[in-house]
């Protein structure tokens, strides 16, 4: 079969090309300009790039053999199977990078000052212990966390569970000349209505041998992925 590859529209596609394209469906618009595929700079359009991939790749073959000159059949299988695998590793290299930013972001917001601090104040309130039973363990925090020198804020959440229930902490602080301060703490217990201030029902001795077990890691603090 004559090689019509680079002659655009009149180019003939041969039947075993006219395929699925993993490299354009993964690289898109990196795939288009290396393929003098242009129309992959579609990319950059809000909602059509949100169906631009699908796109790419079906069509994404027969664009590349007919938008540039190929020296075979076999040549530009070769091509397009390399662009394939630069997608899968493109791919997954986005994951791992996600996900160590989120192990990063998790660990960062576990030992902040607000987090420990709202650890041991739960840990201090008699009707959540009772609530919830010991001992209690607690997930990874999520939400707002800021600070600037001196100043910040944090509004996070975090869940709790105890052999008698499972519950949510929110939290609300801020830190003002270094120093943090919880503004405000609730529980949600599951399946009852109303929370429990955990502002209250603890005393100041308790709350301070609290924090000083979890800076020293003495509670159950489990990561739930």
């Amino acid at each position: 079969m004559e090689n019509t590859s680079g002659q655009g529209v009149a180019a003939v596609v041969p039947p075993e090309l006219d395929r699925w394209n993993w490299g354009a469906f993964f690289l898109n618009w990196i795939w288009g300009i290396g393929n003098n595929t242009f129309i992959a700079l579609l990319m950059f359009v809000p909602v059509v790039n949100m169906v631009m991939p699908f796109v790419l790749g079906v069509k994404g073959s027969a664009w590349a053999w007919r938008n540039k000159r190929w020296e075979s059949v076999d040549h530009f299988r070769r091509v397009q199977r390399n662009w394939a695998i630069g997608g899968v590793v493109a791919i997954i290299a986005l994951i791992v990078f996600g996900v160590g930013v989120w192990f990063s972001v998790t660990a960062m917001l576990k030992h902040s000052e607000a987090y420990q601090m709202a650890v041991a104040q739960l840990q201090a309130n008699s009707e959540a212990v009772n609530a919830l039973g010991t001992p209690i363990t607690t997930g990874a925090p999520t939400g707002k966390f800021e600070t600037s020198g001196p100043t910040g804020t944090a509004d996070l959440q975090f869940s709790v569970e105890g052999p008698k229930a499972k519950g949510t902490v929110y939290l609300h602080a801020t830190k003002d000349l270094g120093a943090w301060k919880i503004n405000r703490i609730e529980l949600q217990i599951e399946g009852r209505s109303g929370r429990i201030n955990l502002a209250k029902g603890g005393d100041r001795a308790s709350l301070d041998d609290g924090l000083g077990a979890v800076r020293r890691g003495a509670f159950t603090v489990a990561l739930r992925l």
